[in-house]
């Protein structure tokens, strides 16, 4: 079994590319997981698919075939052609697929490093996984692990002590180029995470904030939740037209905001798309300040600059955690604890059979029968339970087990597993492909 990450992110793809490659609704990301998971090369996936990345995560057990699988399909998907995916892309297996995880998990790996969002982004992609029948038991461990991660990290340095976002960053972007934004006019289009940051950026600098939605109870509810007030969506023609300061983060799968709705107006305006694919599609104009994801570089190097000591520490936490995981995977291998207890039991069995044979209880011409019976009453007894040691298909209890067994065989009790190291955070029963 290997591990497989391959990675298109705003450190090797642009916008554009980042954005051929998305999945902005849940058929076509349902359809994609199906066709990877079905090749023969590959056991469980999930796909994390952010405004700044797209990544496949896989375990499968041939990595050129699944690798292979994996272009030809986004490829298929872009209509971006397989030579150049493969020389944007960032391919990880086994120990660096794992630190990649590790380190995206832990915000090491985004625009705004210590960032909180992309922990939830992961949950939700291996979440949709699981409940989809995508994601086994390989993935979910690997996926815990990178939490248990990033738990560290945030624990033992200070780099999310002071969480930052992409709303929080462009809400700063907004501040340095506009002075003042207190009493100003602010509009808000969609009401996930992101919108809800920036609500709160927007309500705490003074702004008298609006909220916009195709679903009104959804902006009701947002704005009920959030202190900001409600603009029917089917006014989107004349806010763009109205509003100084404008945010969007929405799902929607092409743009919401185009020339046709756009009219000169005789102020400038600020409008800021934190949505892949993009929410705004304009040309250039010179009273309309457009910021995209990418524009936040420069406010992303000053947070860099700040948090580079903890960022240096997180990387060694990172680094440690990947290797204590592989450590881990050695000691949950079952199948030599179930050779060593074949190999003790019948060592067991053959000293009782000289014992009898030798004290004469049993005639020394029925030893060869007294020695296969021993092992056929071994062989029957362990059946069972090794059976459900290798199939075991709730996991902590698999490796409770196994840990328990090399215990009991071991001078030390730590060279056992923690029975509690792969629980999952998703409930219900983890799948895996036979």
């Amino acid at each position: 079994m290997h591990y497989l990450n391959i990675s298109f992110s705003h450190k090797n793809s642009t916008m554009e590319i980042r954005e051929k490659l998305s999945y902005s609704d849940q058929y076509h990301l349902n359809a994609c997981l199906t066709k990877l998971h079905n090749h023969e090369a590959i056991n469980e996936v999930m796909l994390i698919s952010t405004c700044n990345r797209m990544e496949v995560f896989s375990s499968c057990n041939d990595v050129r075939l699944a690798t292979e699988h994996v272009f030809a399909m986004l490829s298929e998907h872009s209509e971006i052609s397989v030579d150049e995916l493969e020389g944007r892309a960032d391919v990880f297996d086994d120990s660096s697929a794992i630190h990649h995880l590790f380190a995206v998990a832990s915000s090491l790996d985004s625009i705004v490093v210590g960032e909180t969002q992309i922990a939830g982004q992961i949950k939700d992609a291996f979440r949709y996984a699981g409940d989809h029948n995508f994601g086994g038991k390989k993935l979910a461990r690997a996926v815990h692990h990178a939490f248990k991660c990033a738990a560290k990290v945030r624990n033992i340095t200070d780099i999310s002590s002071k969480p930052v976002s992409i709303a929080s960053v462009a809400v700063s972007l907004l501040k340095s180029v506009l002075k003042e934004i207190d009493g100003k006019k602010a509009l808000i289009i969609g009401v996930g995470e992101m919108s809800e940051i920036t609500a709160k950026h927007l309500l705490s600098s003074g702004a008298d904030v609006y909220v916009m939605n195709r679903t009104k109870e959804h902006a009701d509810a947002f704005a009920e939740a959030n202190g900001t007030k409600v603009l029917d969506y089917s006014e989107l023609p004349i806010a763009v037209n109205e509003f100084e300061i404008l945010f969007t983060a929405t799902s929607a799968p092409k743009a919401i905001i185009t020339d046709e709705l756009i009219k000169p107006c005789d102020f400038d305006r600020y409008w800021f798309d934190m949505a892949l694919p993009r929410d705004i599609s304009c040309h250039k104009d010179e009273r309309i300040n457009l910021y995209v994801i990418d524009d936040l570089k420069n406010i992303v190097d000053e947070n860099m600059s700040a948090r580079e000591d903890s960022a240096r520490m997180a990387h060694g936490i990172v680094g440690r955690s990947t290797v204590e995981f592989f450590e881990l995977l050695d000691t949950l291998d079952v199948e030599p604890i179930i050779k060593e207890i074949y190999s003790k039991a019948f060592e067991a069995a053959n000293a009782e059979s000289d014992r009898v044979i030798n004290s004469g209880y049993i005639p020394k011409e029925y030893s060869d029968q007294v020695r296969k019976m021993g092992e056929q009453v071994i062989k029957r007894f362990l059946h069972d339970m090794t059976y459900k040691m290798r199939n075991n298909s709730d996991e902590s209890k698999s490796d409770t087990m196994a840990g328990a067994m090399l215990s009991s065989m071991k001078k030390h009790s730590c060279d056992a597993p923690n029975g509690h190291a792969c629980e999952f955070f998703v409930k219900g029963k983890i799948n895996e492909k036979k």
